[in-house]
């Protein structure tokens, strides 16, 4: 469960009187679970989030429904050392605050930062497999298609934005600067198109298009006839995915690539 979806679960509990208790990673140091500011939900018959698993979070939950039980109203702190206390390998401390959610509590939380900002293009297999992945990761995306019949039926979450448009390169340029685009349609002259927009725009951080080394340049070949600098050619990334994963089904697929945003989203700058 990504940030946001946790945050919309803490909403729906207090919206429905449901008591619970918030579990806060306030401090860490050393090699821990998860980092300061992580949290977790826990009610009587439930747990939403995971401050990392374990023995630590197996300890956490029973420390939060004890004060459930016993309706604590205030802020209990836990220093934790993994190794001596718990015997987890991790070897860090941290500090768990646990408080009962309140309105005033969730109003404390900050806003979700999304790891990267994504235009994906394409509704077919691949696609509806990425957006899979990517609704547990903080993220935002806008899911593009011309097509309304390939979008999934039912509401997707919040971070995941659809949009049904034509011609659909023209949404190239609603994107904020550094966003991160994957291009995978059902039509090699769309891919062309959509890839030429944003190779123009220039000031993305990642751009991956679907398809094989011999498609990579016959696309690189027009894009050169068509004048764009060899240096914004050399940042396209085609084929997509990280190597050394093996095998074509849209889910295997989906792993590599999602992997593969992460990297660039987490490379320095």
């Amino acid at each position: 469960m990504n940030a946001t979806a946790l945050r919309a679960t803490a909403q729906a509990w207090l919206d429905s009187g449901r008591a619970a208790m918030e579990v806060l990673v306030l401090e860490h140091r050393g090699s821990v679970p998860r980092e300061a500011g992580t949290r977790m939900l826990v009610a009587a018959d439930e747990v939403a989030g995971t401050i990392g698993g374990g023995h630590l979070e197996l300890q956490a939950i029973e420390r939060a429904r004890r004060r459930l039980a016993d309706v604590a109203t205030g802020v209990d702190d836990w220093a934790v050392a993994l190794g001596p206390s718990l015997g987890q390998c991790c070897g860090g401390t941290l500090t768990l605050r646990t408080q009962p959610l309140s309105a005033a509590s969730l109003a404390a939380w900050p806003e979700p930062q999304p790891r990267f900002v994504l235009q994906l293009y394409g509704a077919g297999h691949v696609g509806r497999a990425i957006v899979r992945l990517l609704e547990g990761i903080d993220c935002h995306v806008q899911w593009i298609d011309e097509r309304e019949s390939e979008f999934p039926p039912g509401p997707l979450p919040p971070h995941i934005e659809k949009v049904c448009v034509e011609p659909v390169e023209a949404e190239v340029q609603a994107a904020p600067p550094g966003a991160h685009y994957l291009v995978l349609t059902h039509s090699h002259d769309l891919d062309l198109r959509i890839t030429e927009a944003i190779l123009r725009r220039g000031d993305f951080a990642w751009c991956g298009l679907i398809g094989s080394k011999t498609k990579r340049a016959r696309f690189l070949h027009r894009f050169e006839e068509r004048g764009i600098a060899p240096d914004v050619l050399a940042r396209l990334t085609c084929p997509i995915g990280v190597p050394g994963i093996v095998g074509k089904e849209p889910e295997v697929l989906a792993v590599g690539v999602v992997a593969q945003l992460l990297q660039s989203a987490g490379a320095p700058g």
